[in-house]
């Protein structure tokens, strides 16, 4: 396993701007890092849950149709080239919307809700774990390290959501390319 690109993959889809983070990042904001937290653990929980679910999901996928693997890995491959066309053009100097339910609640639902979290879940243990583990123990191991290299992408937007908005809007060009990059790099590195 190739545990670089998995890195780097897990990093950028974790800690670019996405739903989860900008609610996070208007939380801090607007009502300030003990309710953005409240928020996190939520959407925390929910996260390792998404991946839990896919983890199975994809073992019983692989079990009863082996050749699948092939075919998740190309979506994963697809996705993760879409997100870095995605994370290329991104505006950022548009304002979060403002959140009023930074709840432990309103951040686990949220995730579900999340089209980036569910096609990250359902795409990075095939795409990066499978091919190499498929014993319990290794999957959820990786299931733990995602759910953690998640939780530190939240913390850091609760910790540093106005140094990170400032910084982004002033250097927005410079961070697109930068991850887009990072991105596609991992997304290569799939498939050698």
């Amino acid at each position: 396993m190739n545990m670089t690109s998995f890195l780097i993959y897990c990093f950028i889809v974790t800690f670019t701007p996405g739903p989860t983070n900008i609610v996070i990042l208007s939380t801090v904001h607007h009502f300030g890092a003990k309710k953005a937290m409240e928020y996190t653990y939520g959407a925390t929980i929910a996260f390792g849950l998404l991946l839990g679910i896919s983890a199975m999901l994809n073992t019983v996928l692989i079990t009863v149709i082996p050749k699948i693997l092939m075919g998740m890995q190309m979506i994963g491959t697809i996705y993760m080239l879409y997100l870095a066309y995605q994370i290329y053009k991104m505006d950022t100097s548009e304002t979060p919307t403002e959140n009023k339910t930074g709840t432990f609640l309103s951040g686990f639902l949220m995730q579900f809700l999340n089209p980036k979290v569910v096609l990250f879940t359902m795409t990075v243990i095939p795409s990066f774990i499978f091919p190499y583990y498929s014993d319990t123990p290794a999957v959820t191991i990786g299931v733990i390290v995602i759910t953690i290299i998640g939780f530190l992408a939240f913390i850091t937007w609760v910790l540093f959501g106005a140094i990170f908005k400032q910084f982004l809007q002033k250097h927005k060009k410079i961070v697109n390319v930068t991850m887009a990059l990072c991105l596609v790099y991992a997304t290569i590195m799939i498939w050698m």
